[in-house]
């Protein structure tokens, strides 16, 4: 496959906004993992893990963004 067939197919799924909210959310899962591992809190750990992962994922920004603010929320509702 020659490297500008490629770069068609890679360009076709992928946009700026989608890259630099995955950078954003992926940190903030970094951020989430690293407070719930330091206080053993399961929660915060596994919203860490599922920030990081779910850009991956998800293609559309809109529903990037959305599921990212979601996700954000939930040791909010848990630990109440």
């Amino acid at each position: 496959m020659k490297s500008s067939s490629l770069l068609s197919v890679v360009g076709n799924t992928m946009n700026t906004a989608t890259l630099l909210w995955g950078l954003v959310f992926g940190s903030i899962g970094l951020g989430y993992f690293m407070y719930g591992k330091r206080r053993s809190n399961f929660i915060v750990r596994c919203t860490g893990i599922g920030l990081i992962i779910f850009p991956y994922f998800v293609s559309n920004t809109l529903a990037l963004v959305a599921i990212g603010g979601l996700l954000m929320f939930v040791p909010y509702f848990f630990s109440k």
